[in-house]
């Protein structure tokens, strides 16, 4: 019987504990409460600002930049890389124009991977990399391609160990046409530079990973040239 009365002795403890918590936690919120409702109105008045932001600003950049861009594409389709990539003094500004003054937008990207492939169209290298560098996406199909661009790009540069580089990300991708593609470019990179053993890496990974890929039907030709 005392050893029960000891326990309910204890839980009166606890329970005076709880209560006291609780009231101290009351007695501060009422305390403070001017705070508390400055922290509330705070926070509502930063969430608006982002949605008033995004609202009236970021979506009609947004909308802004492609509407440039689609202006800068009928001249790209049409194989006028000039005219895409600076403007026509009129209607249109150009590729390079909306990538440099929508980087921060989507849009912006897309427009620099424009400029870099009008860029490499035209056979000026170096500004077809630094376009290209800048544009980034999670997509499987046209993020590999550009990089695989890139390394062409670096490839006309000389610059060999950036295009392997290039390359290689390129064919981190799986994407089955574009990764075996790349393999190959950045094997024979490889054998230039007189790295056989990378080279043979790349290209026995076309073999065992792309065997139904183009570039795997004469593969082992290749292979053999890496020994």
């Amino acid at each position: 019987m005392a050893k029960k009365n000891q326990e309910f002795a204890k839980q009166d403890e606890r329970l005076e504990e709880v209560n006291e918590t609780l009231t101290g936690a009351g007695k501060w919120i009422e305390d403070n409460a001017n705070l508390i409702s400055w922290c509330v109105a705070g926070i509502a008045i930063v969430v608006m600002g982002v949605i008033a932001l995004n609202q009236y600003v970021f979506k009609p950049k947004a909308l802004e930049a492609s509407n440039e861009n689609a202006k800068a594409v009928v001249y790209f389709m049409a194989g006028d890389f000039e005219k895409a990539l600076n403007g026509d003094d009129a209607e249109c500004i150009g590729f390079e124009a909306i990538a440099n003054e929508y980087k921060h937008y989507q849009q912006g990207e897309l427009a620099a991977l424009y400029a870099g492939i009008c860029y490499f169209e035209k056979g000026e290298y170096e500004e077809a990399a630094k376009y290209l560098k800048k544009f980034s996406a999670d997509d499987l199909n046209i993020d590999p391609a550009a990089s695989q661009l890139l390394g062409d790009a670096y490839v006309e540069l000389q610059e060999y160990a950036k295009a392997a580089k290039a390359f290689e990300a390129a064919a981190k991708s799986g994407n089955d046409i574009i990764a075996p593609m790349s393999l190959k470019k950045a094997g024979i990179v490889y054998l230039h530079e007189g790295k056989k053993a990378q080279a043979k890496h790349a290209f026995e990974t076309i073999k065992s990973d792309y065997p139904a890929s183009n570039e795997a039907q004469d593969i082992d030709k290749y292979i053999a040239i890496a020994q």
